[in-house]
């Protein structure tokens, strides 16, 4: 090899070399993960055609005037419980409130579709709930934005809970201001054994760990909600899920 092929070959080597790190990762990246959306119908998923529907390659939720929500509602993953995973999905919201139900359960068929109850990943079109650990129908805000908590049984009332806030994640106005108002975010739910993350536009929004035994769900559903309210649109794509067992 002559001078010049060396040198030549020297450079494209140092430029493959700096690379790798980047591409090993773009490589490995979604590794072990499965797509719960086909992107075309929403064949594995349950609720109320009226609402539900596939527009442009996104499970859309839409809701009117009239007739007016009496209840929150949700589209349901069929294919299975979920248990210790990683999720991964876009969503984008213009007016209303919604989220992402994991470890959930289907309590009854209400007059606009499933009505579910366990942890939601919060999100809304406003500035406050976004990124929160709520309980839909059950214990409520286990964690607000920002926030690291552990729950706990209340020895005193077996009825209750506690909420010890242990320590703190960041400003939860500084989260928000990174959240993208009615265009596309990024959430990933993180759930393993009984300590639960979420991370919008990756920032982690929350962590808790739940000690409250009785309560803690261990497994469950997967669900998409839609909240009474104003008239809104929440749209989800690119889902899919890694198993963390």
């Amino acid at each position: 090899m002559n001078f010049r092929r060396f040198v030549t070959f020297a450079i494209s080597l140092g430029a493959m070399l700096a690379l790798a790190p980047s591409c090993v990762f773009s490589a490995n990246h979604e590794e072990g993960f499965k797509s719960l959306f086909n992107g075309k119908d929403l064949t594995g998923w349950e609720g109320n055609p009226d609402l539900w529907s596939v527009k442009d390659g996104t499970i859309t939720g839409v809701t009117k005037a009239d007739p007016k929500l009496g209840h929150n509602t949700f589209l349901v993953y069929t294919g299975g419980k979920v248990d210790d995973f990683e999720l991964r999905l876009s969503y984008r919201i213009v007016n209303g409130n919604s989220g992402i139900q994991y470890r959930s359960k289907v309590i009854e068929q209400g007059k606009f579709g499933p009505i579910v109850s366990g942890y939601q990943a919060d999100f809304e079109a406003g500035t406050t709930y976004s990124g929160i650990l709520y309980e839909e129908r059950a214990r409520g805000i286990l964690a607000l934005r920002g926030e690291k908590t552990v729950i706990k049984e209340d020895s005193s009332n077996p009825n209750r809970h506690k909420k010890e806030v242990v320590g703190s994640l960041g400003d939860s106005r500084e989260i928000q201001a990174r959240i993208k108002k009615e265009d596309w975010n990024e959430y990933v739910v993180v759930a393993k054994g009984n300590h639960l993350q979420h991370f919008i536009n990756g920032m982690q929004t929350v962590d808790v760990v739940d000690e409250d035994s009785a309560r803690a769900a261990k497994e469950g559903i997967l669900a998409l909600q839609i909240h009474v309210g104003p008239p809104m649109t929440v749209q989800f794509k690119n889902i899919r899920i890694k198993s963390l067992k």
